[in-house]
């Protein structure tokens, strides 16, 4: 069992190591930066089953380092949930086959309210359907799944997690978030405290 343990971490973590870094980061990040921090919009993420779950991790955590963002699930924004939606927003989404038909339909129902809403794709397949209606794509390498029957969502979802923390910390930077204004958001809790302690506030 110990090697199998192994053998699964070296797998997970090579995945990782293949990501591809390209110049698409910077230029996700200027995008969201420029409609968010300059133009008062916000992060809409979304993604379907497991990536819909990553995508809605990914808004929360980008809230709370300073970037506004809500997770909008593909299905109920066909029933009145697009209607959060704002002009200034970015879409950011997920999806491992580029072609996640609730999330093309989203894309499409966005642009028939709001039809110069930016779009940003993370996905293990650029040439999808998504990626051609996308700004910027990032592309997650496409590993092959953990999972034995190399279907469920394993090591592709791990790849979107890395990928959206990368997003995050690249953006913190960017907007010089501090201890200070983390505490501001997540006051509560043991990183409440320790963000307090670190901007010298009680």
């Amino acid at each position: 069992m110990s090697d199998e343990v192994k053998k699964l971490l070296l797998l997970e973590a090579e995945a990782i190591r293949n990501i591809p870094v390209t110049d698409d980061y910077e230029k996700a990040v200027n995008l969201i930066y420029r409609r968010v921090h300059s133009g008062g919009g916000r992060v809409i993420t979304s993604g379907m089953g497991k990536a819909g779950q990553i995508a809605d991790n990914i808004a929360t955590t980008l809230s709370s380092t300073g970037t506004p963002a809500l997770f909008l699930h593909p299905s109920e924004a066909q029933h009145g949930d697009l209607g959060v939606i704002r002009e200034n927003d970015v879409l950011l989404l997920i999806s491992n086959s580029g072609k996640t038909r609730e999330i093309l339909e989203l894309v499409f129902l966005t642009h028939n309210l709001y039809e110069d809403i930016p779009v940003i794709i993370i996905t293990g397949n650029p040439e999808g359907d998504l990626p051609l209606m996308a700004d910027v794509t990032i592309f997650t390498g496409n590993p092959g799944e953990v999972c034995t029957l190399g279907l469920t969502p394993t090591t592709s979802t791990t790849t979107m997690t890395v990928i959206g923390d990368i997003i995050v910390v690249l953006l913190m930077k960017k907007i010089g978030f501090t201890h200070a204004d983390y505490a501001k958001r997540h006051h509560g809790g043991y990183l409440g405290n320790l963000s307090r302690k670190a901007a010298g506030k009680k």
